[in-house]
This record gives C-alpha cells, structure tokens and sequence, in this order.
C-alpha cells in the first residue's frame, strides 16, 4: 500500500458492498449456482436413464425455474418483510 503524506493509507471501497454476479446478490449466488448445478446433473441423469429429450427438458425446467425463483426469492428482500397496508394505532403502555 502506498502511503500518503496528507491523506494516510488507500482504503479499498469496495468492501461494503455486497457481491454482485450476473444481477444476483449476496447469497442468492449460491442458490442460482446451485439451480444451474443441479440442473445439469439431473439432466445428465435422465439423458443416460431414459433418453436425451428428458435430460434436455430436465435441464431446461429446474436451471430456469430455479434462477427464476432465485430472483424473484431476491426482489421480495433478505428477511421476507410483510409488507401491511393501512394505518396503526398503538396504545401507550405506560402513562406517567
């Protein structure tokens, strides 16, 4: 690392970000890798047990419907917040 006279040490930014690959965050990586994986094998599989259109459509069905879950698991948030509409009222516990 070089060192500044006034400013003091570089500091890498980019440490509070979270990862990004291909549009997917953080630990949704894992579940699309696991979703292309996963699909792969299954269609291997089932192209060498019953015939490659199977292992074809196999591959096709769980890679895309998995990454589509996995993005749509992403779009709805880290801790699946309900989201209520209208307007609460909430009484005092305490009166002094």
């Amino acid at each position: 690392m070089a060192r500044n006279a006034d400013l003091g040490f570089e500091v890498y930014r980019g440490l509070q970000k979270p990862l990004v690959f291909k549009s997917l965050k953080g630990r949704y990586i894992y579940w699309g890798l696991a979703c292309v994986v996963s699909g792969f094998l299954l269609a291997v599989i089932l192209s060498v047990a019953i015939n490659f259109l199977s292992g074809l459509l196999a591959l096709v069905v769980i890679t895309f419907g998995g990454l589509g879950c996995t993005a749509w698991q992403q779009r709805k948030g880290l801790h699946h917040k309900t989201r209520a509409k209208g307007a609460y009222l909430v009484p005092a516990q305490w009166r002094g």
